[in-house]
This record gives structure tokens, sequence and C-alpha cells, in this order.
């Protein structure tokens, strides 16, 4: 028992010298290849078996005969071993550059494609992750073209609108300057209801510039939908009668949300108003307002006779108009990105989707947590 002990303290002081500088040859060539770290190891495990068994030799266990045939044994396990590690090295080197080569597709803007053929399991881990990436930056990019062209057609459609009611306005001052009119007070009362467009349009930038520069400071109250359904439904009455449409509401639940009051009134108002505009006389807008779940989901339902489906993504997006035919007299656009921008600070969604003869607005709140008594 004795010389067992013997032979294993011999062994292990003999691999473990070796294997202290195999460490020390890994650190000093941390930044080399990875064929070259294989190498190493195989050449420090062949390396430490050798090492073990000459000290156990030195110390007179073995005979010649014996240390000849261990160390020729281990000799040749060390070429095969190294042969091994070095094809283990190349390959692994050669699927690391076409992962390489693959990833360099990211700057030039295209999408990540994974080299064809075997792979170890993290190089095939980091190659579904690169392919994750790349789908996001595109996402990432086509996002960000949309929003560069919805920022174009803004500015244009912002100049388009503004230019008109500025042109009347210098067309009717210049007329009431040079005493040429017969009615002032006509021209008095539609240069009143330019500035008030003027006006409109005016806090509506600023309300979208406040909502995307993450501003929009919101106080939250407790509230009933009912309340505040009835509220918006009293303020449209007026634009409702003059294009002669009806309003209904006769489908909304009191359930209680936490909001504020001013901010998801103009949602309404918005949603209200784009609705009256686009129905036919003698058309119905509907607003209704139910529980699902842990949401409180408020909806108009126009009769517009619905929105073709390749704009029905875009509808939230600012200064989405949509067709000629279905462009508000006044308006740029930017009603139903506010809706969607004060919707999203309440943690909700808006959502739009066609229905028989016209299409549904959809607000998706989260329900108030029940008070305790």
């Amino acid at each position: 028992m004795r010389d067992m002990l013997l032979i294993a303290l011999f062994a292990f002081l003999g691999a473990a010298a070796v294997g202290l500088l195999g460490a020390l040859a890994l650190r000093l060539l941390r930044h080399r290849s990875v064929a070259v770290s294989l190498t190493v190891v195989a050449a420090v495990a062949v390396t430490a078996m050798l090492a073990g068994t000459l000290a156990v030799a030195q110390a007179m266990f073995l005979s010649a005969h014996d240390l000849t045939v261990v160390t020729t044994v281990v000799a040749m396990a060390a070429v095969v071993s190294l042969a091994t590690a070095l094809l283990l090295g190349r390959w692994v080197v050669a699927r690391s550059r076409e992962l390489a080569l693959a990833a360099r597709s990211f700057g030039d803007g295209g999408s990540f494609a994974a080299p064809d053929g075997a792979s170890t399991a993290e190089l095939a881990a980091l190659s579904r992750e690169l392919a994750a990436t790349s789908d996001r930056l595109a996402a990432s990019r086509e996002r960000e073209r949309a929003l560069e062209t919805s920022r174009r057609e803004l500015v244009a459609w912002i100049s388009h609108d503004l230019r008109t009611p500025l042109a009347g306005l210098r067309a009717m001052s210049e007329a009431l300057e040079d005493g040429v009119v017969q009615d002032p007070e006509r021209y008095f009362r539609q240069i009143g209801t330019e500035v008030d467009r003027l006006n409109s349009m005016v806090g509506d930038l600023f309300e979208l510039s406040r909502i995307h520069a993450g501003t929009l400071a919101l106080t939250p109250t407790r509230m009933s939908v009912y309340d505040l359904v009835g509220e918006a439904l009293a303020g449209a009455d007026p634009l409702a009668r003059e294009y002669g449409v009806r309003l209904v509401g006769d489908r909304v639940e009191a359930v209680p949300v936490e909001v504020d009051g001013k901010e998801m009134t103009r949602v309404l108002a918005n949603l209200l108003v784009n609705a009256i505009r686009r129905t036919p006389a003698d058309g119905t807008v509907a607003v209704a307002a139910e529980r699902r779940a842990e949401w409180v989901v408020l909806s108009v339902t126009d009769g517009c006779g619905g929105i073709p489906e390749e704009d029905l993504p875009r509808v939230f997006d600012t200064g989405w108009r949509g067709t000629q035919a279905r462009t508000p007299p006044a308006g740029a656009g930017l009603g139903l990105a506010i809706v969607r921008g004060i919707v999203e600070a309440h943690a909700g969604r808006a959502d739009v989707r066609n229905v028989t003869g016209g299409c549904r607005f959809e607000v998706s709140l989260p329900a108030a947590v029940a008070q305790g008594h």
C-alpha cells in the first residue's frame, strides 16, 4: 500500500509541474488562434503522463525495459493527440472565419446568412444569435425608413395645410385694408375660423412633439369609462349634427380606469371627429366600452366603408391621411398619431380593423385595480 501511495505521489508531482507550465503557456498564448490552444492542451496531457512516468522511474519503481515501453507508448499517443488537436483546431478556425465573413454583411446593410456545413454547438449558437440580430436590425431599418418617409410626408402636408389658411388670411386682410369689402363682418368671422384652424394644427404639432420627446406628463385619476365616454359624446355632438351623423353610445359599461382625463378625452375626441368626418350623412358612429379580462376596451365604429388592407398598418403613423377621397378638409394627419402616443403613454394599445360597412378603432387600457373596502 505504501508503494502505491509513493507511485501516486511521484506521478502527481511530475504531472502537476507540466500542468503549471501548460497553464502558463495558455496564458501567454491566450490571444492566439484556438488551434494553438488545442495543441497546447493536447501536448500538456501527453507530457504530463510522460513526466509522471519519468518521475516514478527516477524513484526506481520501474525497470529500464518497462520505462522504454511506457515512453514509446506515450510518444505514439503524443503524435496522435497532437495531430488530432491540430486538425480540430484548423476546423474550428475555418468555421470561425466563415462566420466572421458572414457577419461582415451587417456593416453593408445586408442580412446575415449562416455558413453551410456542420459546426460546434457554440458556433452554431452564435450563428443563431447573429441571425436573430440580423432580423432585428432589418426590422429596425424598415421602421426607420417608414418613419423617415412619414416625416417627409408630414413636412410636405403641414407646409401645404399652413399655406392655404395663411394665403386666405392675407387675401382677406388686404381686402379689408383696401376697403373693398361689402360685408366686413363675414370676413372677420372667416378670419376667426382660419385662426382657430391654425391654432388647432399648431396644438396638434406641439402635442405630437411632446409625445415623441417623451415629455408628455400624465396625471392619472380613477374615473368611470361611462363618464369619460359621455363627455366625449357631448363634445362631438355639434359636429355630428353638422354632418348629419347619428352618435350612439348605449353599449358603454361603467368600468373604472386610471387615466389622465384631459388626455384621454382628447383621444376619444380625435377618434370621434375622425369617424364623423368619414361617415356619410345619415350614417351612424357607435361608441362602446367593455371589460375584457385585465383590459378595458373602448371602441369607435364608423361607416366609412372600410380602409384598404394594405393601409391598415399605417393608420396610426404620423401624417397618414388615407386616400384623397377620405382625407378630411382640415388637419394634417396628426390625430391618430396623437391617439396612439397618448394611449401607449397609458401602457395601452390602439388598434383598427375593418367591419361591415366601415372600420372600428379600439383603445385598450389596463383595468383599474379594485379598491379595498
